[in-house]
């Protein structure tokens, strides 16, 4: 069965959903900025181990404050790569690993998404998150990083969202990939496109 939810602001995680180390002040830390700035989330969260977590639209460093809330809040477990470089220096490394950044090679000869979906076959549970555009400018693409990602992994894509007329993060239904990563891909944008990031409109 699925925990219940803290309160109305965040959602219950179901049991095969990857958590963090038990922490109640972090979790009131995150419920409170989420609460003091007016957010909250809607949806259901799937009773899965393994995915690729993609959040959009991205146009605001705001996003990162209200995902990372929405995280510590919720008390799951999400990865998100950053550059190796930037655990060099030791506060740093220490924050971001407290974060759930984990170093990435990016001159490794095989490459970012084969080190990322090694992670997720490699683990029992593990939930990988990124952003699709890959900046916050608006973009006529999306990278295909992700597709790519949960393709080699061979685990489904979860789709969540940033609303910022009605201050929500929503969470879709996952999405399961086929054999077109452009058709995929544009199947997923198509979904998004009702929801609106504080800069620009829908992806």
């Amino acid at each position: 069965m699925p925990e219940p939810a803290d309160d109305d602001v965040v959602l219950p995680l179901p049991p095969n959903a990857p958590r963090v180390r038990p922490n109640r002040f972090t979790r009131w830390i995150g419920r409170s900025v989420l609460r003091l700035g007016g957010w909250r989330m809607v949806g259901r969260f799937p009773d899965i181990p393994k995915l690729v977590l993609i959040g959009a639209p991205h146009s605001s460093n705001w996003d990162g404050v209200w995902g990372f809330a929405a995280k510590a809040a919720l008390g799951l477990d999400i990865k998100i790569l950053g550059k190796d470089s930037l655990f060099k220096v030791p506060l740093l490394g220490w924050v971001l690993r407290r974060m759930g950044v984990i170093p990435v090679d990016r001159s490794a000869a095989h490459g970012v998404v084969e080190q990322a979906a090694a992670m997720i076959r490699g683990a029992d549970q593990f939930w990988y998150g990124l952003a699709p555009e890959g900046t916050r400018k608006p973009v006529e693409r999306w990278k295909t990083g992700f597709w790519k990602i949960a393709k080699a992994a061979q685990v489904p894509v979860l789709p969540a969202y940033f609303h910022y007329p009605d201050k929500v993060i929503g969470i879709g239904e996952p999405f399961q990939l086929g054999d077109d990563m452009h058709a995929d891909i544009e199947r997923i944008r198509a979904w998004y496109r009702p929801w609106q990031g504080r800069h620009h409109g829908t992806p």
